[in-house]
């Protein structure tokens, strides 16, 4: 029988592996929300424990935002300060796992400390040993443990070793540290003592930090006049801050350098490390921009080469379903909306899966390594000069996946200018929904051959992705001379040491995503293109009759086939459909753009997602068409005549122009709803949606018009 639940806050420095400790405590018994009341991201998990007399206790587990210390700093490291430093939070914890990087153990044990003097039951876990072996780094765990009086528990959470000990020891029962790590209460008697009594505290510590951190404290049970009381005794003993902080600071790390010269030993006379090594090369200035710039060469090149042949197999499975189909069915509205409806959308999403697995498994490969910390490196300085830094490329980078996450991500980002500006121009970013528009384009307008041993389609690609990048550039310059601030701007990031992907982890990372693209995007297209086959299938009373009626009469049936007169009467189906009515209401204002009525109708279902682009012309072009015809969208798309003209309708000019259109509008309607929520004005967003859509739609007209 299980035992009542433990409550577990899992919590370390960022790039300290606490990610891996919590999937392997969990496994697949995990679920992310968000933490109550915020947008930050809350991931939650649970396990079995065993105790040593045979009893077994759940153990729910919840993994708070990487912080370095319990001074907020950002909105994601306000979560932890909430949860450990208010007992009557709802998520505060019977226990603590601390997890510490191994290989900058003086800097992690600062926030290790902190949480024991908040008398909360703490388990130091030490991970990567594996690297601190390697580094010839000598650390007396035992010692370490008796002198902090809490379990230490070396691991390496890459292959599993110390898991069953970190479980053993969080099954037992475990007890707040009894001595002080140092005493906060020396440097303000007073202001401690107060604070203690007026709220339900565990500790001096935690009235220390309550006093210090006041303006952020949303919980506590603390009433405006408790509030007001305490900045009232803060001024009169000149309690500042900064000053406390820097105090604090100091103390930890005298008593933390002590524990480093009795319990760490590190073998002198080191080579220099393969790390610094790699670094003088990934991050000098002029080889670390011209190296990143061939590795998202190679990612665009692969993303075309690899992705050719499951794609084609794909297309061809979904055509031979439809033909499958369309002979066993028996004719009839409902075998018609199966076929071009229902399969004719899915195929346009599915068909597009092994390109977006590929660059989701190479952006996972690139964080995994470390190398994306140096990208950001090496990034900050040319960034700076464009009211950003270094940190906004993490969000920029994370847009080429999906903007939503990418966004929410800028709460790292502690100037509220850069951020905001961060925010404004990451849906310029080609995010993977803008992938599928690309390649169906690309594939109508770019030729299959090579420039200089490369394939040409995948540098096409990739100065697509990289015009996202340029125009985010550009945007955010103009926007650092309107937005104003006062706020000093500063960069600090870790570099993690490199290490060889962790291929479990970049799996579970590919299923979530594609699971997420499939069936969240997936959703959205099939729902329109039922829709949309709705509309292209019926019109106003007596239209469709009015046609047929029309090639019935003996001018026609004499100079045209059987087969010549079944294509008319389908595409003036179409065009007389509710569907074909309102890309026509549209035509006028997209036509100097190239776009005709099917390519409006288009524009205004992917407003709701960009990827409803492909779903919407795979309908269009499949309503009316024989069932048992083998051709994709793409053959369908290819073999479309400009009556105007009399050539193809997608040539070069109308492709780029469509691209270029893609590239700039704000077509997603979740990202126009985290924006809000992120920035908690409506202007904003409003603001974005004006400017992109204003943008796509100049680029667009200035490309066609040139090209024309």
């Amino acid at each position: 029988m299980i035992e009542t639940h433990l409550k577990v806050a899992l919590i370390g420095n960022p790039n300290s592996g606490k990610s891996s400790v919590f999937n392997l405590l969990t496994g697949l018994n995990q679920k992310i929300a968000n933490f109550p009341g915020v947008t930050v991201e809350k991931r939650t998990g649970s396990t079995v424990l065993k105790k040593s007399d045979g009893r077994r206790l759940r153990a729910e587990i919840t993994d708070l935002p990487g912080t370095y210390s319990l001074y907020p700093k950002s909105p994601e490291e306000v979560i932890p300060f909430s949860i450990l430093c208010d007992p009557d939070n709802a998520a505060h914890p019977d226990l603590a796992l601390v997890v510490a990087d191994g290989t900058n153990l003086k800097r992690n044990l600062f926030l290790c400390s902190q949480i024991l003097d908040l008398k909360i039951p703490v388990v130091l876990v030490i991970n990567m040993m594996d690297i601190v072996r390697f580094k010839n780094i000598n650390i007396d765990i035992e010692g370490l443990s008796a002198r902090l009086g809490i379990p230490v528990i070396p691991m390496n959470s890459r292959n599993g070793e110390g898991l069953d000990e970190l479980k053993a020891a969080m099954a037992e029962e475990i007890s707040p540290a009894a001595d002080k790590f140092i005493d906060v209460a020396s440097f303000s008697p007073k202001v401690v003592m107060e604070t203690r009594s007026m709220i339900n505290v565990n500790s001096d510590y935690n009235a220390f930090l309550v006093a210090n951190n006041l303006k952020l404290i949303t919980g506590f049970e603390l009433p405006e006049w408790k509030k007001n009381k305490i900045a009232q005794i803060c001024a009169e003993e000149k309690f500042d801050s900064n000053t406390m902080q820097q105090k604090e600071t100091l103390e930890r790390y005298k008593v933390i350098s002590e524990i480093m010269h009795h319990y760490v030993k590190v073998q002198r006379g080191q080579l220099k490390s393969y790390t610094n090594k790699i670094d003088s090369l990934l991050t000098h200035r002029i080889w670390g921009y011209a190296i990143f710039l061939g590795v998202l060469l190679l990612i665009f090149q692969a993303i075309f080469a690899w992705a050719s042949y499951p794609m084609d197999l794909i297309d061809s499975g979904f055509q031979s379903l439809s033909i499958g189909l369309a002979s066993v069915l028996p004719e009839g509205i409902l075998s018609d909306l199966l076929i071009n409806g229902v399969l004719a959308g899915l195929n346009g999403i599915v068909v597009f899966v092994p390109q977006i697995a590929l660059l989701f498994f190479f952006i996972a490969i690139l964080e995994d390594t470390g190398y994306m910390a140096r990208v950001s490196f090496i990034m900050d300085r040319l960034m700076r000069k464009f009211g950003l830094n270094g940190k906004s490329l993490i969000p920029l980078i994370s847009g080429v996946a999906c903007a939503v996450p990418a966004i929410m991500s800028t709460r790292t980002i502690q100037s509220w200018k850069e951020r905001l500006i961060t925010i404004m121009v990451t849906p310029l970013m080609s995010c993977s929904a803008r992938l599928p528009v690309y390649t169906l384009l690309i594939a109508l307008i770019i030729p299959k051959s090579t420039f200089m041993g490369f394939n040409l389609q995948g540098l096409v690609l990739m100065m697509m992705y990289m015009l996202g990048f340029v125009a985010a550039m550009a945007a955010a310059l103009v926007m650092k001379y309107i937005i104003r601030s006062n706020e000093k701007s500063f960069f600090v990031m870790e570099l993690p040491m490199y290490r060889i992907p962790r291929w479990s982890s970049i799996v579970m990372h590919l299923v979530e995503k594609v699971k997420i693209f499939l069936f969240e995007a997936g959703k959205v297209i099939i729902s329109i293109s039922i829709i949309l086959w709705v509309m292209a299938s019926f019109a106003p009373s007596g239209a469709f009759n009015t046609i047929e009626e029309k090639y019935s009469e003996t001018e026609f049936t004499s100079i045209l086939t059987e087969e010549e007169i079944s294509q008319k009467i389908q595409s003036e189906k179409l065009e007389a459909s509710y569907a074909g009515r309102l890309g026509h209401i549209i035509e006028p204002v997209i036509e100097p753009l190239g776009f005709d009525w099917k390519i409006g109708i288009a524009l205004i279902t992917s407003f709701a997602a960009r990827e409803v682009f492909v779903g919407t012309m795979s309908t269009i072009y499949s309503v009316g068409m024989d069932e048992s015809s083998s051709m994709t969208v793409k053959e369908k798309m290819r073999a479309e005549i400009n009556p105007d003209t009399g050539g193809p309708r997608y040539n070069f000019a109308v492709g780029l122009s469509l691209m270029f259109f893609y590239a700039f509008a704000m077509q997603c309607m979740s990202t126009v709803a985290v924006v809000y929520r992120e920035t908690r004005r409506i202007r904003y967003p409003l603001i974005q949606v004006l400017y992109l859509s204003g943008l796509a739609y100049i680029s667009s007209l200035i490309i066609y018009q040139t090209l024309s």
